[in-house]
């Protein structure tokens, strides 16, 4: 019987097969294929003792120069030491505190490669218990061919040696058939895959295994991009009711009011997308841009053409702040346009609403029968706007804003609401990098707005040591000289904390932010330090010499819809001089009289992050000012955040975001609680964006070729093994 990918391991290796299942869950000969190296040893150069320091990991090759037991003190049974000795001629003692089993295998001239934790004993360098694989003679065993050797992550009570013995025995017997086609092979230089194991487990030199691992990616990045291709051709064949702006209508009556002129990249885009929602099919497009590049008046004018053809907008907002914000700053740039029904309403006007859980009974009832009924052209809410009851009179347009804060299976769920597939834009404030866009977004057209409006102004960023009294009270009395010149200031915070408990206890709202741990490893004496609380900050300034006098706030997420739109409202007025906040701020508020911006414990914060909050202030006519306070003396972080205060180019800050951080992290997989389903492509390495881009080509043309891929059942299986449920939902949340 042929041995496949899906054939039980027992049958073929035997015994190894239960160590291998208890210990890394390898059941089918498939799964031990995909058991990948970490790393390989040259055995004629690599792993001197010099390489090592005591506390490290080590792993070499060395050879046994003597050996010696002797009886136990206390207790039955012998002791073994020994002398080992690298390439170099150094030397380091082995110690076994029971002798079994070893002392007839580690005898003078026995040559191997042994793994343990380095330590020192006296002034000598040790190994105690360390892992080992003889070789059973000269240089090399033939089980190592080219001298090569694979180690892989560790196995209890397999070997390394023991494991290229078995991956030997598999290749020997296993039929894989190639999920590639061979044409596609030929072009994009790629190994068959049987090679491309052999390669990778069974290397004769280091060209190999780097040849075999790129044919690897590549499949990774295959089954990606042709879900994708699927996806794309599927909502081609979806029907959707083409929604096009007409002469005379809402869209040209507010182009003719704006009281400036759209930039070269805001016309771009919305030719883009009036193009898109033209279509029979459902537009499926994806607005990114940098902080204040007016994302929001491109989507308006999206839901204005829907409103001419008849139909109806929602935009979707993750927060009810930002959702509140949304529906004011509408309401505002409408003036008479979004007054149907009112005195000094235009004629051909419509009405915005605003759709949020913590309404009043009465108020929601009132919004939910002008949305069944039609005289509300535009809804703006929050997740009540996904609640069973609500229905829509036309739903036409779609608009997601920070796509990443919500599942595919919300944004399906107001998709649904439409009696025909609705146009969908998904907005995000957050610069995404290229490869991040083609493997979580790709089965959407993507529009990017570089431009900031004229008049925006710069923004002038700093770090601040704020273990420095003198450098923290010329930052409070530099926020006192910018409201004294009628500005006002935020001052944001990494926890809402509680004026009663001054514990260490992380309060934030809800969800951490996105990347709040994404820095911690290496700094766990730092993360004991207690964060910045906003209700402890708003004390602590209202004592503030510099700031007496002055109006003092707080926001945070866990205050009452009232009492944050009353507070929002206020600052807006310029009732507020300071408003010290939580992270609920981060994205869409929107109050052109902010000029400065103070963020403690700015090292808690990952790089996106630190540049969405700043985009709070200089959107009006005056520059911004952000002051990033941190003690962290850890020199990693201090230069993330060095890097964040030297440039505000939102997509160079993406990708070194992204080289910096894991890719689970920068996709969202980290925050559901999985691992990455990025096994082996790395997103910010050059080689791999290559890859990215070949597979998005193949799989778009064999997709268009043959949609179902009934002639790729290879590729086919391929996918359905590789994408799992959990790893679907991994790409949902794009």
């Amino acid at each position: 019987m042929a041995i496949t990918r899906s054939s039980s391991l027992k049958p073929v290796v035997g015994k190894a097969a239960t160590k291998l299942e208890k210990a890394r869950g390898l059941r089918t000969v498939g799964d031990l294929l995909d058991f990948l190296p970490r790393r390989y040893l040259d055995a004629s150069k690599s792993g001197r003792l010099a390489d090592f320091h005591p506390g490290q990991d080590a792993v070499l090759v060395a050879t046994i120069v003597s050996a010696q037991t002797r009886p136990m003190r206390g207790r039955k049974g012998k002791m073994l030491t020994a002398v080992l000795q690298d390439a170099d001629g150094q030397q380091a003692s082995l110690v076994f505190f029971s002798a079994w089993g070893h002392e007839e295998r580690l005898v003078p001239g026995a040559h191997g490669v042994f793994r343990g934790k380095m330590q020192t004993y006296g002034h000598t360098l040790q190994l105690a218990h360390p892992e080992y694989t003889l070789f059973s003679g000269g240089e090399t065993d033939p089980v190592y061919r080219g001298g090569l050797i694979p180690l892989y992550p560790a196995v209890k009570g397999v070997t390394d040696m023991q494991l290229t013995q078995t991956m030997r025995l598999v290749l020997e017997q296993v039929e894989l058939d190639d999920p590639v086609p061979h044409e596609v092979r030929r072009e994009r230089k790629l190994l068959d895959l049987q090679t491309a194991y052999e390669h990778v487990h069974l290397p004769l030199q280091d060209a190999d295994w780097g040849r075999g691992k790129r044919r690897l990616r590549y499949d990774e990045a295959l089954v990606v991009q042709t879900v994708l291709a699927q996806r794309r051709a599927q909502a081609r064949q979806e029907e959707a009711t083409p929604r096009t702006a007409v002469s005379g209508g809402l869209l040209e009556a507010f182009d003719a009011r704006l009281p400036f002129e759209l930039t070269a990249g805001q016309r771009e885009v919305g030719e883009q997308i009036a193009h898109d929602m033209a279509q029979g099919h459902p537009m499926h497009r994806l607005l990114q841009g940098e902080v204040g590049s007016g994302k929001t008046i491109v989507a308006l004018r999206a839901m204005l053409a829907a409103i001419d053809a008849g139909g109806q907008a929602a935009l979707l907002a993750p927060t009810e702040v930002l959702a509140q914000q949304h529906e004011r700053s509408i309401s505002a740039m409408l003036g008479e346009l979004g007054q149907a029904g009112m005195l000094g309403g235009a004629d051909n006007a419509t009405r915005v609403a605003l759709l949020t859980g913590s309404m009043s009974r009465a108020q929601r009832e009132k919004v939910l029968l002008d949305v069944a009924t039609g005289p509300v052209g535009i809804v703006v809410g929050t997740h009540a706007l996904i609640q069973e009851h609500v229905m829509f009179a036309d739903l036409g347009l779609v608009v997601v804003d920070e796509q990443h804060r919500f599942g595919v299976e919300q944004r399906d769920a107001l998709r649904a609401k439409a009696a025909r597939p609705p146009h969908v834009l998904v907005m995000t404030a957050t610069p995404i990098p290229r490869t991040v866009a083609m493997t979580v977004f790709g089965d959407m057209d993507t529009s990017v707005l570089r431009e900031l409006p004229r008049g925006r102004q710069p923004i002038a960023s700093h770090v601040v040591p704020g273990s420095r009294p003198n450098w923290m009270t010329r930052t409070w009395e530099r926020v006192a000289e910018e409201v004294r010149a009628g500005h006002q200031a935020y001052v944001v915070c990494p926890r809402i904390g509680d004026p009663m408990d001054a514990s260490l206890e992380v309060g934030f709202e809800g969800e951490p932010p996105p990347d709040f741990e994404a820095y911690d490893e290496g700094e766990e004496p730092e993360a004991q330090r207690e964060l910045t609380g906003v209700h402890q900050q708003l004390e602590r300034l209202r004592s503030e010499p510099s700031l007496q006098g002055l109006r003092i706030e707080m926001l945070h997420g866990r205050m009452s819809a009232d009492d944050k739109d009353a507070v929002m409202t206020a600052f807006g007025a310029g009732d507020i001089d300071v408003l010290v906040s939580t992270t609920v701020i981060e994205v869409g508020v929107d109050v052109p009289n902010a000029t400065v911006m103070v963020v403690m414990d700015a090292d808690r914060f990952g790089i996106s992050q630190l540049h969405q909050l700043r985009g709070r202030v200089g959107r009006g006519d005056a520059a911004g000012l952000c002051l990033l306070v941190t003690e962290t003396e850890n020199p990693d972080t201090v230069e993330r955040i060095e890097a964040v205060a030297a440039t505000s180019d939102g997509f160079r800050l993406a990708d070194l975001d992204l080289s910096l951080r894991r890719e689970g992290d920068v996709l969202g997989a980290a925050q559901s609680g999985t691992r990455s389903q990025l096994r082996l492509l790395r997103l910010s390495h050059p080689s791999d964006v290559e890859l990215i881009d070949f597979a998005r080509e193949d799989a778009t043309a064999i997709v268009e070729d043959d949609p179902e891929l009934t002639g790729h059942p290879r590729l086919a299986q391929l996918v359905a093994d590789r994408l799992s449920e959990e790893q679907a939902a991994f790409l949902e949340r794009g």
